[in-house]
């Protein structure tokens, strides 16, 4: 079971979640080829080690999340919010 420490809701099963993806990748325009869209979606490494991942919290505060996951041993290492501005809030009230 992997349990991730919402920072609106606090320490949470993961099953109140949806994964959403790699949290690095920097999709194209919305004008953007077929071809970018592709490579974008499609073509990417299997990251073995800690990587950043798009969680949401459909369960919960319904917020999405950006986890520092290692995709080997499952632990979590840092969560914040994905919209810069929320995590912003979140910095100034510490």
């Amino acid at each position: 079971m992997i349990r991730i420490n919402c920072p609106f809701c606090g320490p949470r099963d993961h099953s109140e979640f949806t994964y959403g993806g790699d949290g690095s990748i920097a999709y194209p325009a919305l004008d953007a080829s077929a071809e970018d869209w592709t490579k974008a979606v499609f073509e990417r490494e299997n990251v073995r080690g800690w990587q950043t991942e798009t969680w949401h919290h459909v369960g919960g505060c319904r917020m999405w999340l950006l986890v520092e996951r290692n995709t080997m041993t499952h632990e979590i290492r840092n969560v914040r919010p994905a919209h810069p501005g929320f995590a912003a809030v979140l910095e100034s009230e510490t």
